[in-house]
């Protein structure tokens, strides 16, 4: 029976990366079929990822069920953020580098999950481990969704363990000059031409249980984000949607700006004083800057989850 591998809703380039490059591994070193999925369609930052390394006709497979099914889950352990019949799969193992969640297994598993900055530098971890040498091609994916999810070592979850693993998979992968290319894969995350409200809104967006209060949280990450400042109140506008939609307490959007290093914090909420509160800041027509918020996990959601 085959595994399959794949990472949470609204799939980033960690999620799409790392269920491509821990089936490669485990197909290595186990008798079973490891086969990569996704949950949802791969973002302009991903498909730029792929097709600069030979995978641009290799996107993982669309698996929106999975009961009955044998899988891997990588970038989460939150049950919010898997198919509704997560809880009827046999959860062979987890490779994360979040908070542990909510998710329950039915049998022993293995569990790789570190504080650190990136799913596939745990899973670069993995490959040390069990002695299995990278591929070229996924070594060059691996390190750029690294510098993708620590915003090119800026982000406070960056440690030496990734910083590490950039330049051992950029050696693998032939790139000599890597934070170049991180950049390049930057500026086309930060294209919105033509992009909807709700594309924006939803690019990396989460949705958690904070002590039975349902809040999303979506992070949109840019080179440059002054080009949005026309866009906000419809921004504001759509997250009013989601939230009634969701029917959610709470709906947060960062707009990360790499370069600055800090971010525009748009909120809609039942009470928004929890948010004042969470930051110490006090929201202007729904909206704060956020000075060094470069992180959702580390920086956003362990201040706003003791609001709930």
């Amino acid at each position: 029976m085959s595994v399959y591998v794949f990472g949470h809703k609204n799939p980033d380039s960690d999620s799409i990366v790392g269920a491509i490059s821990l089936s490669y591994l485990k197909n290595q070193v186990e008798d079973e079929a490891y086969i990569p999925a996704r949950q949802g369609d791969i973002s302009a930052e991903t498909e730029f990822i792929l097709q600069n390394f030979g995978y641009a006709d290799k996107v993982p497979e669309l698996k929106t069920s999975v009961a009955g099914e044998k899988v891997f889950i990588v970038d989460s352990t939150d049950r919010a953020h898997f198919q509704d019949d997560i809880d009827e799969a046999t959860i062979l193992g987890i490779a994360d580098h979040h908070k542990l969640g909510d998710i329950q297994t039915s049998t022993p598993l293995e569990a790789w999950i570190r504080p650190i900055g990136c799913s596939n530098t745990v899973i670069y971890e993995m490959y040390n481990s069990y002695g299995v040498t990278v591929p070229k091609d996924i070594a060059g994916m691996m390190m750029l969704a690294i510098l993708s999810d620590t915003v090119i070592f800026r982000s406070p979850t960056c440690t030496k363990i990734d910083t590490k693993a950039v330049k051992e998979l950029a050696a693998i992968a032939g790139v000599e000059d890597y934070k170049k290319l991180a950049m390049e894969m930057f500026i086309v995350k930060s294209a919105v031409d033509g992009a909807s409200a709700r594309d924006l809104n939803t690019r990396d967006y989460k949705e958690f249980d904070m002590n039975g209060t349902k809040v999303g949280i979506g992070q949109l990450e840019m080179v440059d984000i002054s080009v949005l400042e026309p866009r906000e109140d419809e921004l504001l506008e759509d997250m009013q949607k989601m939230k009634e939609e969701g029917g959610l307490h709470t709906v947060l959007i960062l707009l990360t700006d790499i370069m600055k290093e800090g971010s525009k914090l748009l909120v809609i909420s039942d009470d928004e004083a929890k948010i004042e509160k969470a930051f110490d800041i006090k929201l202007q027509d729904h909206k704060a800057w956020l000075e060094g918020v470069l992180s959702r996990k580390k920086q956003v959601v362990p201040f706003v989850q003791p609001q709930f």
